[in-house]
């Protein structure tokens, strides 16, 4: 038996932050937590979102010490002043790092103790609504605005994990505009938009896909197939700005309330090992995954490659399936994703990094059975890409 559920009402395109003081006030929040990062905050766009709630006579607090990858002690920290300043909801203004934390403290604002308590199980540990939300990305990529989940890492373990699974944790409200990705580097929003197209097709090809995931992964997918490359050699590109926000949030609704395959279980597992960005490692190892999955759903793959924009007439299936191998390669070089080496990982954390993700309850979904030497075997191969 599969369900699909869907908490958030999406608003999109150009300008559509201007709307924030109307949701607040349609959500009954009067003195929202304003989740962000120091970052957002040197650039002038939490300047631009206070004036709106300031013109609009709104209360707010704001909290700007949002890191990548945010960890344990600074969502328990935020969850304190949510609670000392008596806010009523949530802002998480950012890319997946502000959403994912605000929606944390969300979990641990209504129920209590340290989100160290909330890692995803089953029976799962959340069970109460989080505080009325609004998500605004400032990338498009991570989706979190959409999602279901909130991913934490935990130092003492070296690993990041899953909160959420469930609709009680989706923001109320994500407000998706893409006038604020227009100054986004080159480089973000290469990684970015890659983590984009491996929720499309992880949760494409993954073991709890349903059709109503299917059909908001295949958008997705093709969105990034056509505009991508446009939004990374043209930033101020508004037309591919606004199909790679929605690439973006299609992607994270792909997900639905299930998980996705071995390049997030790689991906989120290594990140806990070392501070890396989650779209560029992410996308590092998309195709090689992509090669060792490929024949387990050769249908599916087939189709990959038609979103993807490439023609697959005259092929068979198995030649078709390799086609979108090689379209993602291809991409995933056009837009200068770095090397697992130029992260800063050795082939000798393989073991450490196979074993870790081995143990990823993502690893469930894969379309492909793969245990810790499946993993050694795809580590290897994106290492020996990298030479």
């Amino acid at each position: 038996m599969q369900s699909f559920e869907f908490p958030t009402k999406i608003t999109h395109g150009p300008g559509v932050l201007a709307g924030l003081a109307e949701e607040l006030r349609a959500l009954g929040v009067k003195r929202p937590l304003l989740v962000t990062d120091k970052g957002l905050v040197a650039a002038g766009v939490v300047n631009e979102v206070t004036g709106q709630l300031r013109r609009a006579g709104l209360d707010y607090v704001l909290f700007a010490d949002v890191v990548p990858n945010p960890p344990i002690a600074l969502v328990d920290g935020g969850t304190a002043v949510y609670r000392e300043s008596d806010c009523d909801g949530l802002i998480g203004l950012g890319g997946g790092s502000p959403m994912d934390a605000a929606k944390a403290i969300g979990v641990t604002a209504v129920q209590g103790g340290s989100i160290r308590q909330y890692e995803w199980a089953d029976p799962n540990p959340v069970t109460k609504r989080i505080p009325p939300m609004i998500a605004i990305p400032t990338t498009a990529g991570t989706g979190s605005e959409v999602t279901l989940w909130s991913v934490i890492t935990d130092p003492e373990r070296k690993i990041k994990y899953n909160v959420g699974g469930t609709p009680l944790i989706g923001a109320h409200v994500a407000l998706i505009d893409p006038l604020l990705t227009l100054a986004l580097p080159g480089h973000i929003t290469a990684g970015t938009g890659m983590d984009a197209l491996a929720h499309a097709i992880e949760c494409y090809t993954m073991a709890y896909a349903q059709p109503f995931t299917d059909a908001v992964a295949l958008l997705a997918m093709e969105y990034v197939g056509q505009y991508l490359r446009i939004a990374y050699a043209q930033g101020q590109n508004q037309e591919a700005r606004y199909k790679m926000s929605m690439a973006a949030a299609l992607g994270g609704m792909a997900y639905g309330v299930a998980s996705a395959g071995a390049a997030h279980a790689m991906s989120q597992t290594a990140g806990g090992v070392r501070d890396v960005p989650h779209g560029a490692i992410t996308a590092r190892l998309l195709g090689p995954v992509m090669e060792y999955n490929y024949m387990g759903e050769p249908q599916r793959f087939a189709r990959i490659a038609q979103a993807l924009g490439e023609d697959i007439r005259g092929l068979s299936i198995w030649e078709a399936a390799e086609r979108a191998v090689t379209a993602v390669y291809r991409l995933t070089a056009d837009v200068g994703i770095p090397t697992l080496q130029e992260l800063g990982f050795h082939e000798d954390d393989i073991p450490l990094l196979a074993e870790l993700a081995a143990n990823d309850p993502q690893t469930i979904g894969n379309p492909r059975d793969i245990n810790y030497q499946g993993y050694v075997q795809v580590y290897q191969r994106t290492f020996d890409l990298g030479k």
